[in-house]
Parts: structure tokens; sequence; C-alpha cells
């Protein structure tokens, strides 16, 4: 059994990522805290990609094992694509969630629904111990909404609307939500990967 360590301390992060890559044979996705790991890493790059592939890379060397990361943020059109690769530092760190959304309508109040474009992004990056290392990337599209809704999912989701789904990201289950993410789509392909990086 291959044990891939996820550079995360989210518990829900890690169920949603052993659900997607379940059918890879023989492996063990474990957080961050499974594997005791306790390196902090400065997400201080200027794109997804840079700060996924630094924290895999970091938190392989602490480990020796194969490391996967991710970063992902939202990217609204009309703000010149902030808060960008900032998402979790918006307005900083420990600001609660519905302030960022006042914020973010106030600055958006005078924006009719087709400049409300936004989008969700990922990028996971992976990193094994024998130096080859990998990043997928994907979006999500759709729109700033005009309240927060529902109860689902976490971060931002509760404002943006999808355009597949055509409703709020916290508004549908998490099973849409896996389905249609940014971060399901990337991972998915990072799963191919994996199955043919595995067997060499």
């Amino acid at each position: 059994m291959e044990t891939i360590i996820f550079a995360t301390k989210n518990k829900g992060k890690i169920k949603e990522i052993n659900a997607i890559l379940a059918d890879v044979p023989d492996v063990e996705v474990v957080s961050m805290e499974e594997a005791g790991i306790t390196v902090d890493v400065v997400e201080d790059g200027t794109t997804f990609e840079s700060n996924a592939m630094k924290k895999a890379i970091e938190i392989m060397e602490a480990s020796g094992k194969i490391t996967l990361s991710d970063d992902s943020g939202l990217e609204i059109d009309a703000m010149d694509k902030a808060p960008g690769v900032y998402s979790a530092r918006f307005m900083g760190e420990d600001t609660p969630y519905p302030e960022r959304f006042v914020a973010i309508f106030e600055k958006l109040k005078d924006v009719p629904k087709e400049g409300r474009t936004a989008r969700f992004v990922s990028c996971i990056g992976c990193a094994f111990p024998d130096g080859r290392r990998f990043s997928t990337y994907d979006t999500v599209e759709g729109y700033i909404g005009y309240e927060a809704k529902g109860e689902n999912g976490f971060g931002y989701d509760p404002i943006f609307v999808s355009d597949e789904l055509g409703e709020c990201l916290a508004v549908v289950s998490p099973e849409e939500k896996n389905r249609i993410s940014h971060r399901g789509k990337a991972l998915r392909k990072m799963k191919e990967i994996l199955k043919e990086e595995l067997i060499k």
C-alpha cells in the first residue's frame, strides 16, 4: 500500500480527495496531521501553480513520501481577478467570510449580472521523492450572486453561482459540487497521472 500525503489539515478536504482517488490501486491518502508533519509552508507564490508545487515539494522533502497539494481561489473579473491567489487571506486571514462577502458586494454594487463573471480555480501539485513533478489545473465558471445563500460548502461558495448548475454552490449537495467543482476536475486529471506514474 502506497501512502500519499495531501498537504492539508482540512479533514473534509481529505474525505473529498479519498472519494475521488478511491479507484487508484493500493493507495492511501492521508493528511499532514495523520502523517505527523507539522511543516508550515509559506504560500508566497504569485500563481496557483507556484503555491501548489511549493507546498507539495516542501512536504515531500519533510516526509519522504509522494505528496499532493492544491492551491485554489476565486477570480472575479470585475475586480481584476481578485482575490485570486490571495483568496484565503483577502482582507486578512482571520476576517470572517460574511464580512468578505459584504466587501465584495459593495465593490460590485453597480455591476450588472453580465459583468459579475467569476471562476473558482484549482491547481493540484504532485511531488515524487525521485524528482518527478506534475501539476493539473481546472476551473468552474459562474458569477457572483447578489446575496449569500446556502449552508453547504465553505469559503466563497455562498456567493458563487455555477453556470452549469444555475445555482449557488453552497445550496447544492456535496456530490453535485464535487462533480463540477474546480478541485474535483483537477483531482480527476491528477488521478490519471498517478495511475500511470505509480506503476513505473
